[in-house]
């Protein structure tokens, strides 16, 4: 979906496809038909943007066969599909069953991550549409935090600054720029906003900058007005924003709020867990480990890293961070100029709801996602955006 901005820039709103699992490129492909299609006819659009996720198998086959990727754009065009940005956080095994720690593997410490995002930006710049010129990717915040040291910031900082040289050599190649985002999220090297300030200056040129995920700064109670400002003041870019909401438990003392978190613990993916307190932010790697005892104070609320769908927060005594997303979007795209242009829904946590919440049939899914959408082309239009056809 695309809007005009009060400026006259066009801003690009999509949904990601992290949510429908596919390895390959023949999955890929199925998501299009049976997912991606299907909301854009619930929405009534000719034409919707959606946030691809291409796995290592699913790149590596459309890298290595020139027709595939022909073969790839051509079915996005014939089913009013268009990809301005990429999610490059997770690399393989996003629709396993169990998730948890190995989403931050490879991280910018292997030559493999890399390797897969460089193909993935030369993909992005053949897969733009014909009057789009300028593309994004998310990737992961360096790496999980234990074990990274100077050595390996080193190293990462190293693999950042050449993906940056190889982005420049692929715009004067194609003429298409492709920027990557480092996407802060809790229990990592680059948690914060503020974390990423360090790293990213140190990488030369405007290439890397940030991937601002709205319920990763809620998590970490970080507060939109001052986060952004900061990385304006570094100079750091936001090259996309995903919007996303976080669980809420403004009572966790409480033993009826404690049973409705433990709803939402569950096997599949890492849920960081967070409060603020007197001496500073406490969290635990895990929801399942909050609600079990005392492992997190419980005098304020906790912020758990649940994408919890954007129209549909939990019910009382749970609620979610959507305020903040709120309050971030008119930060970054309500003032005389868009501080980015690339705008992405990202709930890929449908199924890991509590079993009572979850879409039973495809049909209910696209339209869960339809209507997260829906609340996204609202608040834009909001602002004073104009939707595009």
């Amino acid at each position: 979906m695309r809007f005009r901005h009060p400026d006259g820039s066009t801003v690009h709103l999509s949904y990601c496809t992290n949510v429908h699992p596919a390895e390959t490129l023949e999955g890929v492909l199925a998501q299009l038909r049976d997912h991606c299609e299907p909301v854009r006819k619930r929405l009534g659009r000719d034409r919707l943007g959606i946030g691809l996720w291409l796995a290592k198998e699913a790149a590596r086959a459309l890298v290595t066969d020139p027709a595939a990727l022909r073969g790839l754009r051509a079915e996005l065009e014939r089913r009013g599909l268009e990809v301005v940005t990429l999610n490059g956080f997770p690399y393989e095994g996003f629709g396993a069953e169990e998730v948890k720690y190995r989403v931050y593997t490879p991280d910018w410490t292997d030559p493999e991550r890399l390797t897969h995002t460089t193909d993935l930006a030369r993909l992005l710049a053949a897969l733009l549409p014909d009057d789009v010129t300028e593309g994004s990717i998310s990737t992961l915040p360096l790496a999980w935090r234990t074990g990274f040291d100077e050595e390996a910031a080193a190293t990462a900082r190293t693999a950042l600054t050449t993906l940056a040289e190889r982005l420049d050599a692929l715009e004067e190649l194609t003429g298409r720029s492709v920027r990557i985002a480092l996407e802060p999220e809790p229990g990592c090297t680059v948690e914060t906003t503020a974390h990423a300030i360090g790293p990213l200056s140190a990488v030369p040129g405007d290439r890397i900058g940030v991937c601002v995920d709205t319920c990763h700064l809620a998590t970490s109670f970080e507060d939109p007005r001052t986060a952004l400002a900061a990385l304006a003041a570094a100079g750091v870019t936001v090259v996309k924003a995903q919007l996303s909401a976080a669980l809420h438990a403004e009572n966790p003392h409480l033993p009826e709020v404690r049973e409705a978190l433990a709803a939402f613990a569950e096997p599949r993916f890492l849920h960081q867990t967070r409060t603020l307190t007197a001496a500073g932010l406490r969290g635990t790697d895990d929801l399942d480990e909050a609600v079990a005892g005392g492992a997190l104070p419980d005098g304020g609320p906790w912020r758990a890293h649940f994408h919890v769908p954007l129209h549909a927060p939990p019910a009382e005594p749970l609620t979610s961070t959507l305020p903040v997303l709120q309050d971030t979007l008119t930060r970054l795209v309500g003032g005389p100029e868009p501080r980015t242009r690339h705008l992405e829904v990202e709930t890929y946590t449908w199924q890991a709801l509590p079993p009572e919440l979850r879409p039973r049939t495809r049909g209910q899914l696209a339209d869960g996602i339809a209507a997260e959408l829906t609340l996204a082309r609202d608040l834009l239009t909001d602002l004073g955006l104009k939707e595009l056809p």
